[in-house]
């Protein structure tokens, strides 16, 4: 399939694009058939240089099934020469099915973790109210052995 794409030239930080017609298999900036423009991004935005595009070539190449990319689309769409619309994917900033499952894991240790720190505090409490009992029969049963004590002396 021939695709109607950027192909990426330039030295570091400072990209330029050639607009290109190429096989869909090739690298980005590998082999291509024709060049049919070229695209600056470091240009303003209103600089009629920032995109040239060789418009015949451009709507002959599309004619014998060139699909433009995304990109080249929009440039294609201010002239007049391909539609452009923008994508809509609501799923995009929804996480995929394995962060979903660690999430799910995670959400389940908490509840986990927060169950056990319940039921040691019930326990506590159950342990300190049966404490708080405990000595008051200790001290009754401390008190008559020492009241024997005394009788016996």
């Amino acid at each position: 399939m021939l695709k109607i794409r950027l192909a990426r030239g330039g030295a570091k930080k400072r990209p330029y694009y050639s607009i290109v017609v190429a096989d869909s298999r090739s690298p980005r900036d590998g082999r291509f058939i024709e060049k049919v423009g070229a695209y600056n991004p470091l240009l303003k935005r209103d600089d009629p240089t920032r995109v040239t595009l060789k418009v015949e070539r451009i709507q002959e190449w599309i004619k014998k099934g060139a699909q433009p990319t995304d990109r080249v689309a929009r440039f294609l769409s201010v002239e007049g020469l391909a539609e452009w619309q923008a994508g809509n994917n609501p799923k995009k900033a929804e996480p995929g099915r394995k962060a979903k499952e660690r999430a799910e894991e995670r959400a389940q240790r908490e509840a986990d973790r927060l169950a056990a720190e319940e039921s040691a505090k019930a326990e506590a409490a159950a342990a300190a109210a049966a404490a708080s009992e405990a000595p008051v029969e200790d001290a009754v049963a401390e008190e008559a052995p020492a009241e024997d004590a005394q009788a016996e002396a």
